[in-house]
């Protein structure tokens, strides 16, 4: 089987988004908190999407919790930032 279904989940703001052709789609989906990515990520699995990337503002802590709530069902990857970033990524989130 090859992936066609593909969902991203980013912090930020809450919005939905599609993209994709016939033979392939992606959901993005902003949340304004962390928390709001169980339900997003629950969502994406009943709907089909085959693999779930989280962007880098998800915690460890929230990946494992993602991972769970989803019941291991597809793969979720976490998009990771260098040492030479946790400066700059401290500032973009501290507030």
């Amino acid at each position: 089987m090859a992936l066609t279904k593909f969902g991203f989940i980013v912090t930020g703001d809450d919005f939905v988004q599609y993209q994709g052709t016939e033979k392939f789609s992606m959901k993005v989906v902003g949340v304004s908190d962390a928390s709001k990515g169980v339900a997003v990520a629950k969502e994406m699995v009943a709907e089909g999407i085959q693999l779930i990337e989280l962007c880098g503002g998800f915690s460890p802590v929230w990946a494992g919790k993602i991972i769970e709530a989803i019941d291991y069902k597809v793969p979720v990857g976490v998009v990771a930032y260098g040492p030479e970033s946790i400066d700059s990524m401290y500032r973009l989130f501290a507030n």
